[in-house]
């Protein structure tokens, strides 16, 4: 085993469950983990983890369909991972439909603690299923599940923002340890300092095929995103967000109704005043920035396929930092 970055310590091992384009496995990467497999569903979300990480064992499965016992590399892991589809309160899917897919996934994960056995788990979903009464059942059920297999749990809320990502994001984690393992476990405290802005995350792409406007759009936006919202995969082109996002975005000077093929060119006129026309217009590399990935992690697929896969991720830093508390919390365990 290599050891953790700065540590000096082993790595550590994880099953990362529903990993999309790698922005949970990226950040727990960087805490410490290394997955000994990844499962998705989707083929291109799959693409896009081999063509990043080559050495990774990676899987096109659904969560559902998924046996350990054929897969015996996962058990006793450090850590089972995963950011979920978001869950639906159940009024709101027997709204839409009875056989409720997301949650389906959600059972799926929490009952794969009992064939695994990891030490921890980390899984990331909605706010609303931390915080609204309408989830409650489902936190009872997932505490009667965990609770029987001797892990004890907490769940929080955590923006994106407080963690060096240039977007305000809140997320709902779940978190649970085996045994008393919790005792070691804080939650990472959000950095000092001004959040990141949109403008000087953005302002080199900008730059790029040489757009005159570029510094002072930057200057322009001196703010954080708004929450980069992904949209349907069934449905719709790539858009940044619903209409309150949108409105955001304008006052940016960004029209938020699109996603880019490229960044502006030399003679791209930059005239907010006039509308969605005048405004700039974000791509997808740039998306993938205002969540924390790196530039040189590459989005498998075309436009839409991209942006979805982008916007719907776990934002790196973010998953770094949980990692980190994670690890931290192994450790103090074991070194006592």
């Amino acid at each position: 085993m290599t050891d953790v970055e700065g540590v000096g310590e082993p790595r550590l091992s994880s099953l990362e469950i529903c990993a999309g384009a790698g922005g949970m496995a990226l950040g727990l990467e960087r805490a410490g983990f290394d997955p000994v497999l990844l499962l998705d569903h989707r083929a291109i979300a799959c693409e896009t983890l081999r063509t990043n990480r080559p050495h990774w064992d990676v899987r096109e499965l659904d969560l559902t369909e998924f046996d350990p016992a054929e897969e015996t590399q996962v058990y006793d892991v450090h850590l089972l991972s995963g950011g979920l589809p978001r869950v639906k309160s159940p009024a709101a899917a027997t709204r839409t439909r009875g056989d409720d897919a997301e949650l389906a996934v959600l059972k799926a994960a929490v009952e794969l603690v009992y064939g695994v056995q990891p030490l921890a788990v980390l899984l990331e979903n909605v706010p609303d299923l931390v915080r609204r009464d309408e989830y409650a059942s489902i936190r009872a059920w997932i505490a009667g599940e965990l609770d029987h297999l001797g892990y004890r749990h907490r769940w929080h809320v955590l923006n994106a923002g407080d963690h060096s990502v240039p977007q305000s994001r809140e997320v709902g984690l779940l978190v649970a340890f085996k045994g008393d393992l919790m005792d070691g476990f804080e939650w990472p405290t959000a950095h000092s300092g001004p959040r990141p802005t949109v403008g000087r995350t953005l302002l080199a792409s900008m730059r790029e095929r040489g757009w005159p406007d570029a510094a002072n759009w930057a200057a322009g936006a001196d703010v954080t995103a708004p929450t980069i919202v992904g949209g349907s995969w069934d449905r719709g082109g790539a858009d940044l967000g619903p209409t309150g996002a949108k409105r955001k975005w304008e006052r940016m000077g960004v029209d938020g109704g699109t996603v880019a093929d490229r960044v502006p060119g030399a003679d791209f006129v930059w005239d907010p005043a006039a509308g969605r026309k005048g405004c700039v217009p974000l791509t997808v590399e740039q998306v993938a920035l205002l969540q924390g990935f790196p530039p040189e992690w590459h989005i498998a697929g075309r436009k839409t396929a991209r942006y979805r896969q982008v916007a719907n991720a776990t934002p790196p830093p973010l998953a770094q930092a949980i990692g980190q508390a994670i690890v931290s919390a192994l450790r103090a365990v074991s070194a006592g």
